[in-house]
Order: structure tokens, then C-alpha cells, then sequence
């Protein structure tokens, strides 16, 4: 799906059908400690540092990290949890450009399949706007996503 949004902010989405139900795919969106395990951007970093605050999982659990260039600096906060059909997360990124968006999961189970939604949506900053003239949001970032959900298919799959 491409930027869905109005002038002043952007959107981006991806979704995948993952063959469990949803009360097994949600402990792994979370929980950041096992986001390790499926995240898109695992490995940017070798040296990259972590920090988690708050409960291990749920509204308040926060995920702090600081890396190289690709990695950047940022935070994330479980800000909504709806079990197991919903999460929102307060994204928050530091380096390489300052910036903040709200993440969402959404999660639909039809029979032994859940569709896994995964969206993006800020606010466009003068950083967003001037990327905008080389690259939309959405080939930034959705291609993260599609392979993020393609990983996390896999991890909850096996």
C-alpha cells in the first residue's frame, strides 16, 4: 500500500497471512526482547546497544537502542495492547534524523490464519518532506516491513 495520508503526514502498510492464531503471533510483537528474533533491522549493527525499561511486555514496556549510521539511534514504547488483536507503539527516532510516529499491529484470524498488519503513521517533517524528493516513505520503510512480517511468519511458523 503506498503513502495513504494527507500533505502534512505520511502512512505506510504491509500485511501477511501467517498460518497460527493470534494468541501465538502476538507474545512476539509484544515483547521487544524477542523482536531480536524477527525484526527487519537485526544485524545492522553487530555492536548495536539495547536497553529495555518498563514490564517485559505490554503497555509501558520500552525499547531504547543505539547504533552505527544504518541503525541510528531511537526508542519505542508500547503506548495501546489490546490481547491479542492489537498493538500501538510510540516510535520515536533520534539519529540519523529526529522524528515520531505511532506503529500499529493489527491482527485478524479467519479459521488457522491470522493477517498480520503492519502500518506506519507521522507526521512529515522537513526531514520526511526532503527524503520525499528522492524516495517515498513507503519504499523507505515498507519494504522493512515486508521482510520484518516475512521473518516473523517464519520464526512463528517453524
Amino acid at each position: 500500500m503506498a503513502d495513504t495520508a494527507d500533505r502534512n503526514s505520511f502512512r505506510v502498510e504491509r500485511a501477511i497471512a501467517i498460518d497460527a492464531p493470534a494468541n501465538r503471533i502476538y507474545p512476539w510483537l509484544t515483547d521487544f526482547h524477542r523482536w531480536t528474533e524477527w525484526s527487519p533491522w537485526e544485524g545492522l549493527d553487530p555492536d548495536l546497544q539495547r536497553r529495555y525499561r518498563g514490564p517485559d511486555a505490554g503497555v509501558g514496556a520500552t525499547y531504547e537502542w543505539d547504533g552505527n549510521r544504518k541503525a541510528g539511534r531511537g526508542r519505542m514504547e508500547i503506548a495501546a495492547a489490546d490481547a491479542p488483536t492489537s498493538l500501538a507503539i510510540d516510535l520515536q527516532f533520534l539519529k540519523p534524523f529526529k522524528s515520531q510516529s505511532r506503529t500499529r499491529f493489527d491482527l485478524r484470524t479467519e479459521g488457522d490464519t491470522t493477517t498480520v498488519t503492519w502500518s506506519m503513521r507521522g507526521p512529515k517533517t522537513f526531514a520526511t518532506r526532503v527524503m520525499g524528493i528522492f524516495t517515498s516513505m513507503d519504499k523507505l520503510v515498507g519494504r522493512d516491513f515486508e521482510k520484518g512480517l516475512a521473518q516473523l511468519k517464519a520464526v512463528v511458523e517453524r
